[in-house]
């Protein structure tokens, strides 16, 4: 099957609606089964999405449930981000509030984040790597059993891709207008996005990408004006809260908890229950107890900035290191369907395939950085600067993945750093990555970021997997030149 038409003029890649349908269609399928089959009742974070799922489907809005006098008050909430339960409480209106309905929208989304994933890539890569990333993310183990939990990472990542598209895509043309028009749609896709997910707002500044002009101010307002535009559509949202709140809160009122959690005296680095001995005993609200978890968070930040500093290997250790989050969400809500030699089992084969796909992301950012960007060479000149530059890093990342390999820390997390910053090393000579891949990165680097000021669960890198499976598509690509030789001595043949 041919996966990418060329158009007559311009060279321009069509995707291949067939192909893309197909994908899809599996990964839709495979998803949904997965979900059947496994899933449970919500448990932890996803107990309360799809609560707030349920009261916005039954007319109470996005509020909690308190008893007083023998009957439930409810309350307006908003300590976790609106955006999924919202997404969720469309499907259970028009299809009612059962199980099976949430399993059919997150298949869905499933379904859809494959598709994205190629679409985006095709962007950035050759017609046959976009299609190997897509086809990485319709069967990574991981993504596929994440459809049986009622978890915001796959929504997240799709409307984040599904920004960086619009804007890439829109913007082909070079025209002013057009791409203005083109930033505008990413940054409101993106606005959608930072209501499931607050740190997709930090990936507002590279829309600007699409601006050709980096010395001059263009692209500097471009980052600008996208950052004012995502907040568009959320913006609505914090009216809400302002007025039925007990103060302002952009999205949520999570971020305050967050910093505390990877601050505080007790911080580890991951998840600790943060208990009113630690502080913030007198709060009557809920803006007003994160806003003092943040002010708690940044004091204990003041009182050990080295001991906090410290914590960051901890914080991206729990992040990318493992993948178990998934099989411990199922084993809570079914522990009878995941007995112990089945959990750790199951752990170790997505931990070893996460961990694969990090090392493999990572020589994907270095063929990128530093073949794709390098001055073209002829075939038969041998090693130029960009190749001798690849060949070193690409045999450090080889050492460091046995070394991780082979230690106790299993330390991966420095691969999916390495991965992150390639992509925007500026070469002298050179032409940059195209913006299609720096976005995407950006959801990478962000994440990376995010996790490393606040604190690690290995939840989180869920939503950065499909930019990991775009980078390692990307892996060993030819240099340019030699490429451009090849294909001119097959014309010949």
């Amino acid at each position: 099957m041919t996966v990418v038409r060329r158009e007559a003029t311009g060279g321009v890649a069509k995707p291949d609606a067939v192909f893309c349908l197909g994908l899809f269609l599996f990964a839709f399928a495979v998803r949904l089964y997965v979900a059947r089959a496994l899933a449970g009742e919500p448990v932890w974070d996803g107990h309360y999405y799809d609560f707030g799922a349920r009261h916005i489907a039954t007319g109470f809005g996005y509020a909690d449930e308190a008893m007083r006098e023998g009957r439930a008050v409810w309350h307006p909430w908003c300590h976790y981000p609106v955006g999924y339960s919202g997404f969720l409480a469309a499907f259970y209106i028009l299809f009612g509030t059962t199980h099976t309905v949430a399993h059919v929208a997150n298949a869905l989304v499933g379904g859809l984040l494959p598709v994205m994933t190629y679409l985006l890539a095709g962007e950035a890569l050759t017609p046959r790597r976009a299609t190997i990333a897509g086809a990485l993310v319709a069967f990574h183990p991981g993504l596929v059993l994440y459809a049986a939990l009622t978890m915001t990472e796959p929504l997240s990542a799709l409307l984040a891709l599904a920004s960086f598209y619009v804007t890439v895509r829109g913007a082909r043309s070079r025209k002013p207008e057009r791409v203005a028009l083109a930033l505008a749609s990413g940054a409101m896709v993106l606005g959608v996005a930072v209501l499931v997910r607050p740190q997709a707002l930090l990936c507002a500044p590279f829309l600007g990408l699409v601006v050709p002009d980096w010395r001059g101010r263009k692209r500097w307002l471009a980052m600008a004006t996208a950052c004012v535009l995502t907040l568009v559509p959320v913006l609505p949202w914090t009216a809400r809260n302002c007025r039925v709140m007990d103060g302002c809160a952009l999205v949520s009122t999570n971020a305050g908890w967050n910093l505390a959690i990877g601050a505080f005296p007790r911080a580890t680095g991951r998840f600790e229950t943060l208990r009113s001995e630690d502080g913030c005993r007198e709060v009557t609200g809920q803006v007003q107890q994160d806003r003092c978890w943040f002010d708690y968070g940044l004091q204990s930040i003041k009182r050990a900035p080295l001991r906090w500093l410290s914590l960051v290997p901890a914080k991206l250790g729990f992040t990318f290191d493992h993948e178990s989050f998934a099989v411990e969400y199922l084993r809570e809500a079914r522990p009878s369907a995941w007995p112990e030699d089945k959990r750790v089992a199951v752990r170790n084969f997505l931990t070893l395939i996460h961990r694969a796909l990090v090392a493999v992301a990572a020589l994907g950012g270095v063929g990128y950085a530093f073949v794709a960007r390098s001055p073209p060479e002829p075939a038969h000149a041998g090693f130029g600067t960009g190749r001798l530059l690849q060949s070193a890093l690409g045999v450090g990342i080889v050492a460091w993945t046995i070394f991780a390999c082979a230690s106790e820390s299993h330390a991966f997390w420095p691969l999916a750093v390495v991965a992150c910053i390639l992509p925007f090393v500026p070469l002298p000579g050179g032409p940059a990555a195209p913006p299609a891949l720096q976005m995407a990165v950006s959801l990478l680097a962000t994440t990376v970021l995010a996790h490393a000021l606040f604190f690690g669960e290995d939840r989180y890198h869920m939503v950065a997997t499909p930019v990991l499976c775009l980078l390692a598509a990307a892996v060993f690509r030819a240099p340019p030149a030699a490429k451009r030789e090849r294909d001119l001595d097959r014309g010949k043949a």
